[in-house]
């Protein structure tokens, strides 16, 4: 047996599912509302039996892994470990041994950050400076500090190694955790007479901490304010977003993250019942950190310092969301504020500052224009150069167009001009003109649709084989996920197979059995006990209504491959076109 057998031996997928989402019973299943739209009738589904779970409202669905990993915005690996903790699992049992050693080894941190966390906290609340700091100067309420466990690390030398070494720890695990550091032949804590913040992964894990200094030292060295836990097995800095795991069902329901630039700016708006803010510990927004936040939204809104780091560290982030198709807007405090002081002058003003964001491209825009002497030959072109490079990527041609035009006012050249800088075209080359694309939310909307036809017509198909004549014109490629394809290809081959799942599946299904469950449940659901007629009515319409979708996506992905084609890469692209139309047109007149 493996990891994630034993795992779902050990836990019932409504039993998973029902930590975030309210299920009634249904007769043999559990019905509830959906966790990824804001729905009146209950559209999700849960079968205990196949251990499954179908959202008919988006056509998402999947076992508790995929749940998990839907809600959690985590990859498989870190559902696998939230569900193994759940259940139980050790999961070093079932890795090499190298891999397991290092698992083990993780898992020892872990256990040594936590009890660091609780020797913190115990100190914070005997330290009247630190308690008056955080309570009187910050004004953070006893509940807000127990619920981000803010602590107090004592300024005596090495108490902290002592307790852990006290506790059976190595001080080679300690150093690996970067709670001790070797001063002097001598092994001290890497932390000393600071207000310490834990740092947490997804899950609520501490991997780290960020520590506050809270008096000048006493032998009048300076001292940096903050200091961070060093790069350890656990915590990476480019990839850890603080408060996540506070912030990312506020961010799930209101539909958008903000990024502050300081840990306690977090606190301060959750103290506010602002919940969907995190941070990114000092140091800028960085791809890993947008794919993190990726899982949760695409509407991410930057609320960094005014000062210049901050402005750099905003204006770098631009071009990287742009080439992930992350909506990026930017928040300006008035008056050079930081979060934390406009919510401690008036909560709501913070509010106000999120629900008008700037579009990041207009804010780009704006700082350069203040930044550059636009009348002069220099400044237009290096100002036309900033900012074609953002436009470029933007993925609708319309709004590539509006920004051309708009460039063109401010520096007097013409928008032609800046259409062939933008395209990178000589005078000499005939200029193709942009194509209109859909925006990605629009086009995620078209994939979801798409998701949902595909798999109603294989549950109609798998169920019913006198159906799978609607399935000559489907090819797999025209599929979105490879369960799906698979699926096909094995109609193909065994047109009068029929499956029954009460039966042991043969060896070559297993790789899809997962699926087609997904697939009988929209079955049982939909459409069992239609007459044959009608679900041949259906099937036509989900044949003719899935190469639709699938003509509509192509033709998507090649006019945006031709926002930047030269003449001859677009005689191929168009060429492709022309195929999916006459597609399209042979589909409507089987039809008709």
């Amino acid at each position: 047996m493996d990891a994630v057998e034993d795992i779902k031996g050990r836990l019932s997928i409504e039993d998973v599912i029902s930590r975030y989402v309210e299920l009634k019973r249904a007769g043999r299943n559990f019905r509830g509302l959906s966790p990824f739209n804001n729905e009146k009738t209950p559209s999700f589904m849960v079968s205990p039996e196949k251990q499954i779970w179908h959202d008919f409202s988006s056509g998402k669905g999947g076992n508790m892994f995929s749940f998990v990993m839907e809600m959690e915005g985590v990859d498989f690996r870190g559902a696998l470990e939230l569900l193994a903790r759940q259940a139980g699992v050790d999961l070093t049992q079932y890795q090499s041994s190298r891999d397991g050693q290092r698992g083990k080894q993780k898992e020892r941190l872990f256990e040594a950050l936590e009890l660091a966390t609780k020797f913190y906290q115990i100190h914070f609340s005997k330290n009247q400076k630190a308690l008056e700091y955080i309570l009187k100067t910050r004004r953070f309420s006893k509940e807000t500090a127990l619920l981000f466990r803010i602590g107090y690390s004592p300024s005596g030398g090495d108490l902290l190694t002592k307790f852990l070494l006290g506790k059976g720890f190595t001080l080679q695990e300690l150093k690996l955790a970067g709670l001790t550091t070797q001063r002097y032949k001598q092994p001290n804590d890497m932390f000393r007479g600071r207000i310490m913040i834990p740092l947490m992964d997804p899950f609520g894990r501490v991997i780290g901490f960020t520590a506050r200094q809270l008096a000048e030292d006493p032998s009048g060295v300076s001292t940096p304010k903050y200091i961070n836990t060093p790069a350890t097995l656990l915590y990476d800095k480019s990839r850890h977003i603080y408060g996540l795991h506070l912030a990312k069902e506020a961010i799930r329901q209101v539909g958008y993250a903000v990024v502050a630039e300081g840990n306690l700016d977090v606190i301060a708006s959750h103290q506010a019942g602002i919940k969907q803010v995190v941070a990114t510990a000092g140091t800028a927004l960085t791809e890993p950190h947008l794919k993190l936040l990726a899982r949760l939204t695409h509407d991410i809104r930057i609320a960094f310092d005014q000062d210049e780091a901050g402005l750099r560290a905003t204006e770098r982030t631009i071009p990287i969301a742009g080439k992930m198709d992350i909506s990026l807007s930017i928040l300006t405090i008035s008056a050079g504020k930081d979060p934390d002081e406009l919510i401690k002058k008036d909560p709501k003003a913070w509010q106000k500052v999120i629900d008008a964001p700037q579009y990041a491209l207009d804010w780009l825009i704006k700082r350069y224009q203040q930044v550059l002497d636009i009348t002069s030959a220099e400044g237009k072109r290096k100002f036309s150069d900033i900012l074609l490079k953002v436009v470029r990527d933007l993925p609708d041609s319309v709004e590539q167009d509006h920004y051309v035009v708009r460039l063109s006012k401010m520096i007097g050249v013409s928008a032609d001009s800046l259409r062939k800088k933008l395209t990178g075209q000589t005078s000499n080359e005939r200029k193709i003109p942009l194509r209109k694309v859909p925006t990605p939310a629009v086009l995620d909307a078209i994939k979801t649709e798409a998701l949902k036809t595909q798999n109603h017509l294989l549950a109609l198909c798998l169920m019913k084989p006198e159906l799978r004549s609607h399935l000559e014109s489907i090819t797999p490629k025209m599929l979105a996920e490879k369960p799906a394809q698979d699926t096909l290809t094995f109609i193909n081959k065994h047109p009068d197979y029929v499956w029954d799942n009460k039966k042991a599946t043969p060896t070559k299904l297993r790789t899809v059995q997962e699926f087609w469950n997904i697939l009988l449940l929209l079955y049982e659901q939909l459409y069992q006990g239609l007459e044959i007629v009608e679900l041949h009515y259906e099937a036509a319409r989900l044949q003719a209504r899935l190469i639709e979708q699938y003509v509509n996506i192509q033709k998507t992905m090649l006019a945006n491959a031709m926002r930047n084609a030269n003449e001859s890469k677009t005689k191929k692209l168009l060429i492709q076109a022309k195929a999916l139309d006459a597609l399209l047109k042979n589909t409507q007149g089987e039809c008709k």
